[in-house]
């Protein structure tokens, strides 16, 4: 492995989180409504979990689910639920008003839950991480150089969702987002609806 490669996984790695997605909208809406801290540590229990899934990839567990198809539906299966949870709350609080505390960070555990909980319902990722894998890196890595993959893909996850919350907790893109919360919260909704819906019916 060169540092050609990482470089050439961490632009895809870029371009992949950049795309709107589950992870995206659920980082921006937390650091809109529940401030800084909150969006941070979303972004880093997203980020965990991508790494975690890029790991599996090296270790094979595309394999596993080839093996066990079930595996695979029931954790996309669950995954889609929690999009469709998260859609549901989202819509249903659309037209209520923030409250003068709600830019205080919620409890950074259900923070940090919910973004490594959405990251654990789309099992794809390790199907992705395992295309873009063998694409980018040479045959028969060693485990330190698999190991350092994956510890690279946790950095670049965790800079690029704490850039992101630094970016969107200033005042300005807080009042915007209050001036349209209602369409907003509706329209995140809509998009993560689909997203788990599309989870459910993909093969």
């Amino acid at each position: 492995m060169e540092l050609g490669h990482l470089i050439a996984f961490n632009l895809t790695l870029l371009a992949s989180m950049a795309s709107p997605g589950p992870a995206l909208l659920l980082a921006l809406k937390t650091t809109l409504t529940s401030g800084r801290m909150a969006g941070i540590v979303t972004g880093l229990g997203l980020g965990t979990m991508a790494a975690i899934w890029t790991g599996f990839a090296l270790l094979g567990l595309e394999g596993i689910f080839r093996l066990f198809p079930w595996a695979y539906v029931a954790l996309k299966t669950g995954g889609a639920l929690y999009l469709l949870y998260i859609a549901y709350g989202m819509w249903k609080d659309a037209s209520k008003p923030l409250a003068p505390s709600a830019a205080q960070a919620p409890s950074l555990r259900r923070a940090f839950f919910t973004g490594f909980a959405v990251n654990v319902g789309n099992p794809k990722s390790v199907i992705f991480a395992s295309a873009v894998l063998l694409v980018i890196f040479p045959q028969g890595m060693s485990l330190t150089e698999k190991a350092t993959i994956a510890f690279n893909h946790l950095v670049v996850e965790y800079a690029v969702y704490t850039a992101f919350a630094l970016a969107l907790s200033a005042g300005p893109a807080r009042a915007g987002y209050l001036r349209l919360k209602p369409w907003f919260d509706r329209a995140a909704a809509l998009i993560l609806a689909a997203l788990g819906l599309r989870l459910i019916f993909s093969k």
